[in-house]
């Protein structure tokens, strides 16, 4: 996966519309319409880990559940390989969150206390292979573990998304961007790329959604165009519009060679045929005209005229062959007698 594809993919989802489609569309849990998504907003931090190494953080947001806040912790995944660890991975990067607010004094005070946040922690995949790595951290600790020791063990969960397990998942019925980027993703012939587009196209009509569409296109570029059509590079100030038209009119163009290509094969293998038929009929004429004179025949049986009539030049070829190594009639058609 190219840095060019990340930022692309991260420009989509720097948008609260693709963050709204993902939970409304992929969590599906009750607490979820306790959201009031018109507070949703993006958190920008930058995390230091215990050896002074910094790291920016994975796609933050937060929305107000209730009383309360919740993180959104949206990470990315766009290596081929799995990662068996995720959950370890995860672990880190949320309690390097909470120190965060811990030290910026950004701790929920929606009672008398100051409490931690709870995080939501998402693992957006889009790798090749199935995500096979446990979603629960409790997997990759050794088992059987006495119930004293077990109880203080962490415990995390991530809710994972693996694009390809919604490869044969038909687009909904209402809008949902993330299903489209989804669908897109598991596209593998340009009909279907149309098919989304023409649907983006309609769900991203409103001029507001000019910076969406905008992202869209980035991504677009980056990713899937450049599968389908590896030498076509567009503008970066294309417009979805304009991407659309022209898978349309390359398809229109396609299915105009294909037609042709289809024709001329065709004709060739009329022409092929033709001279096949034409090499059995000469050859059919020959046999008659040597029985004939063979074996002194004014017509030929009624038998011999129905083999010769259904025969193939294979058949023709091989009595041919045979007609001065037998002495009667029979003897050359001995292998289809009754």
């Amino acid at each position: 996966m190219t840095a060019t594809h990340d930022l692309a993919y991260k420009k989509l989802f720097s948008h609260p519309e693709m963050v709204i489609d993902l939970i409304n569309g992929y969590v599906k849990e009750e607490w979820v319409k306790q959201l009031d998504f018109s507070t949703l907003e993006r958190v920008n931090e930058t995390f230091v880990t215990d050896d002074f190494r910094e790291r920016e953080d994975d796609m933050i947001w937060r929305v107000r559940f209730g009383e309360r806040w919740l993180y959104l912790y949206l990470l990315i995944e766009f290596q081929s390989t799995v990662d068996k660890f995720m959950a370890v991975r995860l672990m880190t990067y949320i309690g390097l969150l909470w120190q965060s607010l811990i030290c910026s004094k950004n701790l929920d005070k929606s009672n008398s206390k100051a409490l931690l946040s709870p995080v939501l922690p998402i693992v957006l995949y889009n790798g090749s292979k199935r995500w096979w790595a446990p979603t629960v951290l409790s997997e990759l600790l050794e088992p059987e573990l006495p119930a004293e020791l077990a109880k203080f063990q962490p415990q995390l969960s991530y809710l994972l998304l693996d694009e390809g397990r919604y490869a044969k998942h038909p687009l909904p019925e209402v809008r949902n961007l993330v299903a489209a980027i989804f669908k897109l993703e598991n596209s593998r012939s340009e009909e279907d790329v149309t098919q989304v587009l023409k649907l983006l196209l309609k769900w991203l009509d409103d001029p507001s959604e000019d910076a969406l569409r905008r992202a869209f296109v980035t991504w677009l570029n980056s990713n899937l165009l450049q599968r389908i059509l590896p030498n076509t590079r567009l503008s970066a100030n294309v417009e979805l519009q304009e991407v659309h038209d022209m898978l349309a009119e390359w398809l229109d163009q396609l299915a105009y060679e294909t037609e042709q290509r289809g024709r001329q094969e065709g004709m060739h293998e009329g022409i092929i045929k033709g001279r096949q038929e034409g090499a059995t009929i000469a050859k059919r004429q020959t046999l008659q005209k040597i029985l004939h004179q063979r074996f002194h025949l004014k017509q030929l049986p009624d038998w011999v005229e129905v083999r010769l009539a259904n025969a193939g030049i294979e058949d023709l070829e091989r009595w041919i062959d045979r007609l001065f190594q037998v002495q009667t009639l029979e003897e050359i058609f001995k292998d289809l007698s009754d």
